[in-house]
């Protein structure tokens, strides 16, 4: 599973979100293709920009097209020239009213598809693939990631006959549905052909397994402090409040004596005349 199935696509709604979001069953062929038409605009126009992922979403005439990107001043232009220009074409080609947001990226070394395409950047300067992968390894478990795998498929190096080499750091747990794991394909153009870069970063795990993990879990993210407070005792009352102090006997309880008539009486028996007068 884990080696043809899309990592985000068995994550989607779990751990894992849509890049478009809208919803339309009469129109939603064309708006596929609307949302093919942009990313692909996207990429091509600041492909330079180190654009992770686009985001689409729509609501009624209007549209919102959020850029992820690892460098937003390209994104931008100067004086917002080539976003302006941007959103003027894809107005023309939606007939909507469209809004772009430009939103960085912090952490490139973890974003699996920056990872794959400066890899396919170094191949196309015709780079050694082992010494661009192993670069790339290292600045992403330098930058947290918990594991990583990079495959490269092609004609490696020039040989005459296509191979496929990978390498792995860490541990990419594909099959564990809780882990957050990134997945990044690109193309790399060479003399030779096309050379396919497949990047997988393992980052975190979502839900801990035990109530140990989920504390200390809370204390790295900061929701709690690293040692908890102990309580204070509570104060000593007043003396003159205080009440004596109870003490207990170790000898056996024993019940008074009682008369013979007291006794008959709880029995449920008269006592008798002769008793009677001893009594008296």
């Amino acid at each position: 599973m884990g080696n043809k199935i899309h990592p985000k696509s068995v994550r989607l709604g779990y751990i894992q979100d849509w890049e478009s979001k809208w919803f339309s069953l009469r129109e939603m062929p064309a708006l596929i293709g609307e949302d093919f038409k942009i990313r692909k605009e996207v990429r091509e126009r600041f492909r330079l920009a180190a654009v992770s992922w686009v985001g689409i979403e729509r609501a009624g005439s209007y549209l919102r097209v959020n850029i992820h990107t690892a460098r937003p001043g390209v994104v931008i232009g100067k004086k917002g020239v080539d976003i302006e220009a941007l959103r003027a074409k894809i107005e023309g080609m939606t007939k909507r009213k469209t809004y772009i947001n430009v939103m960085e990226v912090k952490e490139p070394d973890l974003d699996a598809r920056l990872v794959a395409e400066a890899i396919a950047m170094q191949l196309e300067r015709r780079i050694a693939h082992r010494r661009a992968i192993k670069r790339a390894m290292e600045r992403s478990m330098q930058a947290g990631a918990l594991g990583i795998k990079v495959e490269v498929k092609g004609r490696l190096g020039g040989s005459e006959i296509a191979r496929r080499e990978w390498n792995r750091e860490g541990r990419v747990p594909l099959h564990t549905f809780c882990a957050d794991i990134d997945y990044g394909l690109v193309e790399a153009v060479t003399a030779m052909g096309l050379i396919g870069v497949k990047v997988w970063i393992f980052k975190k795990t979502y839900f801990a397994k035990s109530p140990g993990e989920l504390l200390k879990q809370a204390v790295e993210e900061g929701r709690l402090p690293a040692e908890a407070p102990k309580p204070e005792a509570p104060a000593a009352a007043p003396a003159a409040a205080a009440q004596p102090a109870q003490t207990r006997s170790d000898k056996p309880f024993s019940m008074p004596e009682l008369p013979a008539s007291a006794l008959a009486q709880l029995a449920g028996e008269e006592p008798r005349d002769d008793e009677k007068k001893d009594e008296e």
